[in-house]
């Protein structure tokens, strides 16, 4: 299955969750859409219920749906903590996530772009792979030729606050992992659990 190009806003109103981060999806109309979205009082089943939380966290990360099964894979190997977390904590340790919580982009899948073209340093070197894996201690930077891009300043002038894992500095345009998140600092809304059960029945 291929990465969701498809308007976010509708996604979010879909699930009921802002995927973006921002709120703005549903600050208008908090319902799914359709017709019958404002009345619409269907239930899910269990199985139902799963999916959709699978779905949800897979559009907040914009990832296809074989690079996540591969991460759920990879998380059920880590020995240590429960699977779940480590799932959502291999979520976040991807490159793009970085950058979107540093604040040089918007949004994770404007992230993403900057990355692919090329706008992103890891340690003094460029990586344009959005999926790549960051490890505690790394420094992003955004390279020479790209600190007057607009869409970064105007990224970086627009963040209220940014998450305590990372550290930034606003004027060189470079920031830090500086630790793997706590549970609580990440996607409150999300329930992990529901997606252990649906992978583990298809599995």
């Amino acid at each position: 299955m291929s990465r969701y190009t498809g308007p976010s806003w509708k996604q979010s109103r879909r699930y009921g969750i802002s995927l973006t981060g921002s709120g703005k999806e549903l600050a208008r109309r908090n319902y799914v859409p359709g017709q019958h979205g404002p009345n619409n009082r269907s239930k899910l089943s269990e199985y139902g219920l799963q999916l959709a939380e699978k779905q949800k966290l897979r559009f907040m990360y914009g990832v296809t749906e074989r690079q996540f099964r591969n991460l759920y894979v990879h998380a059920t190997k880590i020995k240590e903590g429960t699977v779940g977390f480590n799932f959502m904590l291999l979520l976040e340790s991807r490159l793009d996530n970085i950058v979107y919580r540093l604040g040089l982009a918007t949004t994770r899948r404007q992230a993403r772009q900057f990355v692919t073209h090329g706008h992103i340093l890891v340690d003094g070197k460029r990586v344009d792979i959005p999926s790549a894996r960051i490890s505690v201690g790394s420094t992003i930077n955004v390279r020479e030729k790209s600190l007057k891009v607009p869409a970064i300043t105007e990224a970086v002038e627009a963040v209220r606050a940014r998450p305590s894992f990372v550290e930034f500095d606003a004027e060189k345009l470079e920031g830090k992992f500086v630790r793997l998140p706590e549970r609580d600092e990440i996607n409150p809304e999300i329930n992990e659990a529901l997606i252990v059960e649906y992978y583990n029945k298809q599995m």
